[in-house]
């Protein structure tokens, strides 16, 4: 049995056609005045006068229903009984016949703080996150017929590409191999984020112009024992530099002992005196000096 997939039929946004609003406007007047002035000018009775003002005014009513105002970064979706006939964009006073429906969409700059998101990283510690995004409608057909709500939908979007891009990586490098993290890579994992939520809200046409994480920690449940490893981390790295730093000094004072002829130290004195100096260096206490009123070897 053959299997048929049906791909979802995308719209496209067109460019729709209309009035000038403002010449339209002259016309209602026209209507509204000009059936009671034809009375008075032919000579008419009354009641035709009355007649021509009724007539006028009712077709005044129906014309005006066609009437639309488009702010700057605003568009107009307009249908004729159910099909799409083109979107307006152009500012200022349109009309269309009073029988076409006409829904206006913003295609401003929207600026979205996302709630708190709990997920697992990739090592499947639990951590939170949040981010911001700043998207905008980039054709206004597929936002209006595609998808039921487009301003829902990029809401659920957006959590759910949160998500998946939180789960890629690890919250903080605990290995070599860790070369991408959530909290030291914030330039790639953002532009992850805008890569993949366009992706998800191009079937609503959709566009990020940016995306950034703006809350990142570990869950309630493990802060504490990740903030004694990264604790445990900074002493292991200042004691590692300390232990470092005293070997080169005690080198160089070995080296500086020998070249000057001041004392002449066999391997035992040597040993001794690393020893000495090394505990020196790398104590967190200051040393008690001890008076060997003897030679070495008492």
């Amino acid at each position: 049995m053959k299997n048929e997939k049906h791909a979802m039929a995308t719209s496209r946004e067109t460019r729709g056609s209309s009035y000038n609003g403002y010449v339209m406007l002259l016309v209602v007047l026209a209507v509204l005045a000009g059936p009671p002035l034809l009375a008075i000018i032919s000579g008419g009775p009354g009641g035709a006068v009355i007649v021509g003002l009724i007539v006028g005014a009712v077709l005044s009513l129906l014309l005006s229903i066609g009437f639309f105002m488009i702010q700057p970064n605003q568009a107009v979706v307009i249908t004729l009984f159910g099909e799409y006939r083109g979107t307006t964009r152009k500012e200022g006073l349109h009309w269309v016949w009073p029988w076409m429906m006409k829904e206006k969409v913003s295609v401003r700059a929207h600026n979205i703080h996302s709630e708190r998101v709990k997920i697992n990283d990739l090592r499947g510690n639990p951590i939170e996150i949040a981010c911001n995004v700043v998207w905008r409608v980039s054709d206004t057909a597929q936002a209006v017929f595609d998808v039921d709500d487009y301003k829902e939908f990029v809401n659920i979007q957006i959590e759910a590409g949160l998500r998946t891009v939180g789960a890629r990586h690890p919250y903080d490098d605990m290995s070599d191999e860790d070369e991408t993290t959530l909290r030291g890579s914030a330039d790639v994992v953002n532009q992850e984020l805008i890569e993949e939520l366009n992706e998800r809200l191009m079937v609503a046409g959709i566009v990020v112009d940016e995306a950034g994480l703006t809350h990142l920690a570990y869950a309630s449940e493990i802060a504490g024992a990740m903030l004694r490893r990264q604790q445990a981390d900074a002493v292991i790295a200042a004691r590692q530099k300390v232990v470092i730093g005293a070997v080169g000094m005690v080198e160089d004072a070995l080296e500086k002992l020998s070249h000057d002829g001041i004392v002449e130290l066999d391997d035992e004195r040597r040993a001794a005196m690393v020893s000495n100096l090394m505990v020196v260096l790398c104590g967190d206490r200051e040393a008690q000096p001890v008076v060997n009123a003897g030679t070495l070897y008492q």
